[in-house]
């Protein structure tokens, strides 16, 4: 598991790292003043709002926890082509790259 923050201080603090880690997280966290450190969860995350979020009125925490699973296997993943992945969905990436074509590499 990836734990990715911004440089809030609420996510660098030593206690929270310390959680963090107890619990078998990965910190992620930009350097000063550079996005480009971690595109891919920022692209993800546009589109995770973008595509999900801003297009429902969750009522309930029971409601995100039935939504975001859905969008995330069967829209993101199967559905939606991903350009970094040479127009492919991430599914069909991952059975291309186990099949050994070559179209499909990065």
């Amino acid at each position: 598991m990836i734990h990715h923050s911004d440089r809030g201080v609420q996510y660098l603090c030593d206690k929270y790292i310390k959680e963090l880690n107890q619990h078998g997280f990965k910190v992620s966290c930009s350097r000063k003043a550079n996005p480009y450190d971690n595109t891919w969860t920022e692209s993800f995350m546009k589109t995770l709002k973008d595509n999900e979020i801003y297009m429902w009125s969750y009522e309930t925490y029971l409601d995100v926890l039935e939504s975001l699973p859905y969008f995330i296997e069967e829209v993101y993943n199967k559905k939606r082509v991903h350009s970094s992945l040479g127009y492919v969905t991430p599914e069909e990436f991952e059975e291309g790259n186990s099949a050994g074509q070559p179209n499909l590499q990065l």
